[in-house]
């Protein structure tokens, strides 16, 4: 790889939204790494699929709820998240209990597009092996 060329990072989430600091920091380092220009993907395998949850709620556990922020990915075009097809299932999740994650294509006249990608396990060790860089939490 040469000098200058972008490298690829991938965040893998594999921790429930809560109850530790993983989730949060993860995605704050996800944001500070895109804001420097890297090409940013996430990976949400085991309860790392929690975090992603539609209708997450902390009242009852008197933590700030952080999950609108993913919202704002786009944003900083992060627009790769994948999901682990076998870690919903295990979870008895779908697709449509995700949240709605979007981005603004601006080559296709700013269309809003999905961000999640659910793939099976198989599928997602493809792209893992294709990053440069990944960071577990």
């Amino acid at each position: 790889m040469s000098e200058g060329t972008i490298k690829k990072f991938m965040y893998v989430n594999r921790k429930p939204p809560y109850g530790t600091v993983y989730a949060l920091e993860s995605l704050e380092v996800v944001l500070i790494g895109a804001a420097f220009d890297q090409d940013v993907s996430l990976a949400f395998i085991g309860d790392g699929v929690y975090q992603i949850t539609k209708g997450q709620s902390t009242s009852d556990i008197g933590m700030k709820n952080f999950s609108p922020t993913y919202n704002a990915l786009g944003d900083y075009d992060i627009t790769k998240l994948y999901v682990e097809q076998e870690s919903l299932t295990e979870r008895g999740l779908s697709v449509d209990d995700l949240m709605d994650i979007v981005y603004e294509d601006e080559d296709d006249d700013w269309a809003e597009k999905p961000s999640i990608r659910v793939v099976s396990r198989a599928e997602l060790a493809d792209v893992i092996a294709g990053q440069d860089i990944l960071l577990n939490f």
